[in-house]
């Protein structure tokens, strides 16, 4: 399964075992004064405790390294030089270093937590002045993932997720309300796992990409998988059946992976279909479309857990405390920031659900182009 680094400026997601760890150099080139980055925590107050001094010592030097990476990476781009194998993990690691420094700042001296910031991320995990650094860093990855030329893209990309997820909770007994909230779930997804781009790669993996961000083996079980629901889909929905058979055609021996369709297609197969039947359920437990797309997402990065939640008859309160988990939810940024969140030794669902927030505004953007397609169908 993979796992996820995502949320709102995050990259799609890795293996939940990483098998490669890079650490970040001590020396860097660093190309952060062409991007004209300053540390506003640089010369902070006076009369500071020990710990205090500590913290804000960190943090400048985490930033000061974040900003190092982000100009080493830019400047190998710029100058069409080879990158390093996983390029995009020592910018993530960066990245979270240097939030969990400023949340260990926060919590040292809560003056320092300043105003909102336009990623909707709590302002006591980041200063809303170096809004420019993750910019700068969606930017990277933006590059670092763009799609093969081999790609075979859609000009309908969101409607095409809609109308899977929709088609396949239909063959799996849901009614219309149901199985149009399984489309909206499946179409949070995929902004989760790839910001609303199809068919990228993965600068922090070399085992998962496409629009669902999938390995080699999950998009094979998801093919079987839909092979067998086929023909029934075909009965009560011929137009997507025969949109189905054009792009098998069309991708033929391509990886189906590097064909948006196919891609989201046995992506949901693998692993959410299965889950659809139960929708009535998590609505029900989970009102909040935005809860919603959280447990469908939690089935990527921790699915035994997610499931045994969903059994148990108390989802919500449903408590996990394996320190492993705990770590896959870690490597996904929840619980990841600062020392008070990383002593973190268990969970109920119900806070890991409150902790994806760097997830909420992704799913924002999934709602919003969800209405805009129901909308259009309407018109």
């Amino acid at each position: 399964m993979t796992a996820l680094a995502l949320g709102l400026f995050l990259a799609p997601p890795v293996c939940l075992a990483i098998d490669a760890t890079i650490n970040t150099a001590a020396s860097l080139v660093s190309a952060a004064g062409n991007l004209g980055f300053i540390s506003p925590a640089m010369g902070g107050p006076a009369a500071l405790t020990n710990n205090q001094s500590d913290a804000l010592n960190t943090y400048n030097n985490a930033l000061r390294n974040f900003e190092a990476i982000l100009g080493q990476r830019r400047a190998q781009i710029n100058l069409n030089q080879r990158l390093p194998n996983l390029p995009g993990q020592a910018l993530y690691l960066a990245r979270i270093e240097m939030m969990s420094a400023y949340k260990d700042l926060t919590d040292a001296l809560p003056s320092k937590i300043g105003r909102p910031n336009k990623f909707g991320i709590p302002p006591a995990y980041f200063d809303a002045d170096n809004e420019q650094l993750l910019d700068e860093y969606r930017r990277l990855f933006d590059l670092m993932e763009a799609p093969p030329v081999s790609a075979q893209k859609s000009d309908t990309p969101f409607k095409d997720i809609v109308d899977l997820g929709t088609a396949i909770a239909r063959a799996k007994g849901l009614d219309t309300a149901n199985a149009e909230a399984a489309g909206r779930i499946s179409l949070g997804l995929f902004f989760a796992e790839t910001n609303g781009h199809q068919n990228v790669g993965n600068a922090r993996s070399n085992k998962y990409k496409g629009s669902l961000q999938t390995g080699p083996s999950e998009d094979q079980n998801g093919r079987t998988k839909w092979a067998a629901i086929k023909q029934s889909i075909a009965a009560f929905d011929p137009a997507l059946s025969l949109r189905d058979n054009k792009e098998e055609a069309r991708v033929g021996n391509l990886d189906h992976r590097l064909n948006h369709w196919t891609a989201v297609r046995d992506a949901l197969m693998n692993a959410h279909a299965e889950i659809f039947p139960q929708v009535p359920a998590i609505v029900k437990t989970l009102p909040n479309p935005v809860d919603q797309m959280k447990f469908f997402e939690l089935i990527q990065i921790i699915p035994t857990p997610t499931r045994s939640a969903l059994k148990s008859g108390n989802l919500v309160n449903y408590r996990i405390s394996e320190p492993r988990v705990m770590g896959y939810l870690r490597n996904n940024s929840i619980f990841a920031f600062g020392r008070s969140d990383r002593a973190r030794t268990s969970a109920t669902f119900r806070e890991i659900l409150d902790a994806m927030w760097l997830f909420n505004a992704k799913f924002e953007q999934a709602l919003s182009k969800f209405d805009e397609i129901k909308g259009a169908a309407k018109g």
